[in-house]
């Protein structure tokens, strides 16, 4: 089994349009990163954690070319705004792509590819089966077993998911209850968001981050959804502690 990551910048992505800061200018391909999403594919199974702006390109560009599920963490934008582009996957499989999340963020599914639910659907609307889930439910789809881990967005409750207790994800968190830091602690791999290193209201700075990785005591940590902000990855990647690294689009883990 392979976890890849498909996207590891912000919602505005690296580089920002009409940003010449260092790390928007640079040359080393580490510094340009696509919407954060994530990709698990086993020997018969493929699953897509969030569907952003970028889905189409992160597609094509890892030569992806089915798909079983999507697992969203939250309604952002940056997280849902691709599935209508899960449309030639859908037409060729011949059937609804599963969508599992929260109800209220199917709710937000619903309302914002209207589209797609009505009685009678354009025929190249997409067809989307959107399956209901809770924080701790077990979620098995073909032979990949994935764990909905409860996280906060600053007053957003959203989803993180653990898989076969080897990875962890958390996307744009600033905090993690508890519980969830007892269920993943000392998990082989974190993968945790780390905006930048001032403070901010709804995702977690570099202090935060680090200050979670050494909660969980993961063996190894992996920061995603980095801003511009940090700067080059070269430069800022020098200052992290042991057993802690920058990812970056297409790093991939072998489960």
């Amino acid at each position: 089994m392979v976890f890849t990551l498909l996207g590891t910048g912000t919602s505005q992505g690296v580089p920002i349009i009409g940003c010449s800061c260092a790390a928007c200018i640079s040359n080393d391909p580490h510094d340009n990163r696509l919407r954060t999403s994530a990709f698990i594919q086993s020997a018969s199974t493929s699953v897509l954690i969030d569907c952003g702006p970028d889905f189409r390109q992160q597609m094509l560009r890892e030569g992806i070319d089915r798909l079983d599920a999507v697992l969203i963490t939250h309604e952002h934008n940056d997280h849902i705004i691709g599935l209508d582009d899960l449309r030639p996957l859908i037409f060729k499989s011949r059937s609804a792509m599963k969508i599992y999340a929260e109800e209220r963020i199917l709710a937000e599914i619903r309302e914002r590819f209207a589209y797609a639910f009505q009685d009678h659907a354009y025929p190249g609307a997409p067809a989307f089966d959107l399956i209901p889930i809770l924080p701790e439910d077990d979620i098995k789809i073909g032979d990949i077993h994935v764990k909905a881990q409860r996280a906060m967005h600053g007053p957003l409750p959203i989803l993180g998911y653990t898989l076969t207790d080897k990875i962890a994800y958390f996307t744009d968190t600033n905090a993690l209850p508890k519980e969830t830091i007892s269920f993943i602690n000392n998990i082989p791999i974190l993968i945790i968001d780390m905006l930048r290193e001032k403070t901010h209201h709804s995702h977690n700075n570099l202090e935060s981050a680090l200050q979670i990785a050494r909660e969980v005591k993961a063996e190894r940590t992996f920061l995603i959804h980095m801003s511009h902000m940090m700067g080059p990855t070269k430069k800022w990647s020098q200052l992290l502690p042991p057993n802690v690294y920058p990812s970056y689009d297409g790093l991939s883990f072998e489960i």
